[in-house]
């Protein structure tokens, strides 16, 4: 009776899903079509669920498993082993596994694992760097390897995916839900990176690759090169097993910046001798900006090595070592220069300009004064991860396993500033306009700064010194002890219980060492020659600019370094401690309802948490700080269900529910706080009031109730291919969240300014140590949510004459209704692209392979280095990144075990770009170019 208006509907929401994405559409068809085949293969279905089953019983029993007759390899074989990895577990996890050691297809981990459904990446200096999980930054995510809490590089808790070389890595799980023996959680989900296991091949293996490796922007081109090596053998009868690699990449980038400092207009409508434009009261205009060039060099080191033993049925042992040290250096050439804001304004105006709608697109500048910079900014990171783990086998029905480990990072990082500026009067003429592209601004300077005689060192910008330098040093330990016991029962729902306790000591610490750079003194001034040649610079209508090497003149011991000592500064140095005491209990479930089989767990885990945090109070007359400490303790309880319902033709409907929790950002955390005294008031209080600002040593975790509904169908072709696709839907409410807000707070032990002469308590000064604070506090309420669709189709579950041919896609549509930075606020939460889609088509087949991947995501905030290389958010444009990858295989002969390859990153040369929300078509702000990479090369193995 229903059916035409259920048609109707169902047409509607597939019309809403193409306009939506073209990817989104693309999975709804693969839908459509996987159905009309699922039922012509419901008896061979039923047949492989059945086989299945007996092999999940054999894996649990400890059994060897062979899943299919038909052997998969190369990018079918990955995809087929991340299909079944995914389809046998009880948690909604996507996962990636790599066709052989050494040869997962990205030159870095972060590429593949953004490809996954619901997740993506942000971009950093042209690399994908940290991985966004549903929504969120990485600073929400928990990384873990070989199931062990993971330190990190960056200033907080997100991971630097671009540390762990992609070949010494044999696959990647990501849990989108948890469950209670899972550790290192985060409230978006848990990346676990994974090492193979010596015994579990039968065999010695001996593989090696080669990548060329190039760089090309703007037609400028740099060349370096990446390889690895990878021996894995077993000794003794199979009761030894070694597996140690090595990978090394060097590949030199260059790169574009193209900044625009904003566009003020009620600015321009108040400056002297420029009239109000008729019918356009609130034009803006380009209020000054930046242009670099960079020039790139990624070096990095990574080493790993496992030695597995198992002498006997009672006992197991395995000992991994991961290394990881990458060095970048950032060499930067170019300018900044005020037209409203800065050294030349507010005084300048616009000699000639051209309106388009509401902005100035072509401007004429006199008397504008460029800064010339050359920075250089290294960094090095180091980190060393190692863990004992030892399994017991007490009887058939119990088994114990022991875990300890260690894991330390250390991120040292250099920001180099110097100074020159023009000879004479220190100006040029500017013509400013609007690039035909709208992606950034050309500058046409009326002086050569290519020529080296028009040049000197100077403090051109009036910065009160002739060039800055910041030394960080970040150090992040963490040691961890696990026991788990775990009980199986041969009868009954429960197929096992587990329990234990896992106890990590974890400490952060960050310092900032700060410096003006001085000819003489900083009394302003004092000049120097210019000690540089004539160089290309060809963007941003530049064409050459004079250049010197920053370092070598730092090294010449030209400058007089003055330390510099503020609240600021202050605040970058702190140190966040934290020992976490986990204790869960799980029981997992195993058994049929009917013929449909039940799958799952069901348990909790309670945390408690001891934390403390030092720093340095900060107040007039007291730049440097007097340190200081606090901290807390408190436990949280999180339960955890995971059901998964095997139902005919190798369908699976999942359902999860769970409390998830995220620790606070480690910055947030600090004891760090500056205080003043504020005679009018602050914060809605009269004055004179304590005012300040800091961090919350006291600050609980971002927490969420989570709710997952998923449903899968998989499939196998004739040929041995193996496909599936998917819906889920996802609901997170949080209970907790963190925010800055203006707090009640009373500074009594605290350091506060001293009563100044003249000043009287009560009247001037205040009569009460209790003020007002502007800190992360704990705030309730706001809803995250998303529905995320997938698909995998080998094109001979079509047509068989299609074998070889596949697609791989997935689409996300996430909302939320949290304010990060308050209620009231409009902000997204960070990492959130309401839209992101991936899709990869391949073909493979007699040993020649291509791939194609696209990956694409909607607007979102993110957080990047800054002002002086400070962390900052930023609105940043949707993107749209290309790669691929082309394959050739030697099967045999006297060239077996070769393989040929040929990938190309970046393939649209997309730029990392952010714009004025104002008119973006018109305004842009942010422009980052760099350019495509080229990797040619080859790998053997025997």
């Amino acid at each position: 009776m229903h059916s035409h208006a259920n048609t109707a509907r169902k047409n509607a929401h597939q019309q809403a899903i193409f306009k939506l994405n073209p990817i989104a559409a693309a999975c709804a068809a693969a839908f459509l079509l996987a159905s009309t085949n699922s039922y012509a293969q419901q008896a061979d279905a039923t047949a492989t669920t059945e086989e299945q089953e007996i092999a999940a019983k054999k894996k649990k029993d400890g059994e060897a498993v062979e899943l299919d007759a038909v052997k998969v390899t190369g990018i079918r074989g990955s995809i087929a082993n991340s299909i079944e990895k995914k389809r046998e577990a009880t948690s909604i996890v996507e996962t990636i596994s790599a066709e052989d050691i050494g040869k997962l297809p990205d030159s870095s981990i972060a590429e593949s694992i953004a490809r996954l459904p619901g997740l993506t990446a942000q971009r950093e200096r042209g690399r994908a760097a940290q991985v966004n999980i549903r929504g969120l930054s990485g600073d929400f995510a928990g990384t873990t390897l070989n199931g062990r809490e993971q330190t990190t590089t960056s200033d907080n808790r997100g991971v630097e995916f671009d540390q762990y070389p992609s070949e010494l890595l044999s696959g990647v799980t990501v849990y989108k839900t948890p469950d209670a023996s899972l550790m290192g959680q985060g409230i978006s989900g848990t990346v676990d990176l994974e090492t193979l296991k010596p015994l579990s091949y039968g065999d010695r293996v001996v593989a090696m690759n080669f990548r060329f490796d190039q760089n090309e922007n703007n037609s400028q081109k740099q060349y370096g090169k990446r390889f690895s090596f990878s021996y894995i053998d077993q000794f003794l009868d199979n009761t030894v097993g070694f597996a140690i690699g090595y990978a090394h990449l060097d590949s030199p980038t260059s790169g574009f910046q193209n900044e625009a400092w904003g566009y003020p207009s009620e600015r321009w409508n108040g400056m002297a001798n420029v009239p109000a434009v008729p019918g356009n009261p609130g034009v803006s205009i380009f209020g000054g900006g930046k242009l670099y060039k960079f020039d790139n060099s990624n070096k990095r080191d990574g080493l790993f090595t496992t030695l597995q033993f198992k002498p006997n049925e009672f006992y197991e042992g395995k000992i991994d070592l991961f290394y990881s040290k990458f060095k970048k250096t950032e060499v930067k050439t170019g300018l900044e220069f005020g037209t409203v804001f800065g050294p030349s304004g507010p005084s300048q105006i616009p000699v000639t300009f051209v309106i388009n709608g509401n902005t100035v697109v072509d401007s004429t500048w006199t008397g504008v004064r460029p800064v010339v910079r050359m920075d250089s900014n290294p960094s090095e990171d180091a980190l060393f991860s190692i863990g004992w783990n030892n399994k017991f086998i007490i009887n058939d029905n119990w088994s114990v396993v022991a875990d300890i480990s260690h894991s330390n990072t250390r991120h040292k990082f250099r920001v180099l500033e110097t100074y020159a500026g023009l000879t004479g009067t220190g100006t040029s003429d500017l013509r400013i306009q609007l690039d035909p592209s709208g992606s950034f601004n050309n500058f046409t300077f009326a002086r050569d700064l290519n020529n080296p005689s028009n040049l000197r060192l100077i403090d051109a910008g009036g910065w009160g010194q002739d060039g800055y330098i910041k030394d960080f040093d970040v150090t992040d330990k963490l040691s961890a002890f696990r026991v788990d016991a775990k009980r199986s029962f041969d009868q009954g729902i429960i197929s096992s219980m587990e329990f234990g306790v896992n106890v990590s000591d974890r400490k952060k610490e960050k310092s900032s060492i700060e410096a003006k750079l001085c000819l003489v003194a900083c009394a302003g001034g004092d000049t120097a020659a210019f000690p540089g040649t004539a160089g290309t610079f060809g963007f941003g209508g530049v064409g050459g600019l004079a250049f010197y090497d920053a370092n070598a003149l730092f090294g010449s011991g030209i400058y007089n370094l003055v330390g510099n000592f503020n609240n600021n500064i202050a605040n970058k140095n702190w140190s966040v401690s934290e020992t976490v005491s986990t204790f869960y209990t799980q029981l997992n479930i195993d058994t049929d309802i009917g013929e449909m089989p039940l799958r799952g767990n069901v348990g909790f885990q309670y945390i408690n948490v001891d934390q403390s945090s030092s720093g340095f109070s900060t107040f007039a007359g007291n730049p440097a700080g007097t340190p200081t400490e606090a901290g807390t303790t408190y436990g949280d309880f999180l339960p955890s269900l995971n059901l998964s319902l095997g139902l005919p033709a190798d369908q699976y409907l999942r359902f999860s529910a769970a409390r998830q929790v995220q620790r606070p950002r480690l910055d947030d955390m600090r004891a760090s706080f500056d205080v003043s005294v504020s005679a009018g008031g602050c914060a809605g209080q009269p004055g004179p009031i304590f005012c300040g600002g800091g961090g919350n040593p006291e600050l609980k975790p971002w927490l969420a109730n989570a709710y997952d509904l998923s449903y899968e169908k998989y499939f196998t072709t004739e040929a041995g291919n193996k496909g599936y696709i998917s819906a889920a839907y996802f609901y997170k409410e949080l209970q907790s969240y963190i925010y800055r807000r203006d707090v009640q707070y009373d500074y009594a032990g605290s350091p506060f300014p001293a009563i100044a002469p003249g000043q009287i308590v009560g009247v001037t000064y205040p009569g009460t140590s209790v003020g007002v604070i502007n800190q992360p506090i704990n705030g309730e309420g706001g809803v995250l949510k998303g529905l995320e669709l997938a698909v995998s189709v080998p094109f001979d579950l079509l047509w068989s004459p299609l074998q070889g041919f596949g697609v791989q896609a997935s689409y996300s549509d996430t909302r939320s209704s949290i304010s990060p930075n308050g209620p009231g606020t409009s902000d997204p939460l960070p990492g959130l692209s309401k839209y992101v889609s991936n899709i990869t088509a391949y073909y493979e087949r007699a040993g020649f392979s291509i791939r194609f991947s696209q990956r694409t995501r909607s607007a979102f905030r993110g957080e990047t280095r800054g002002f002086g290389a400070d962390l900052s958010y930023i609105n940043i444009d949707g993107e749209t990144v290309q790669d691929a990858q082309v394959n050739y295989n030697f099967g045999s002969g006297t060239l077996e075990g070769l393989s040929l390859y040929l990938q190309v990153s970046n393939i649209g040369d997309t730029p990392f770009t952010t714009s004025d929300s104002g008119n973006p078509s018109l305004r842009p702000v942010q422009y980052f170019e760099y350019g495509r990479t080229t990797l040619l090369g080859f790998s053997y193995k025997f």
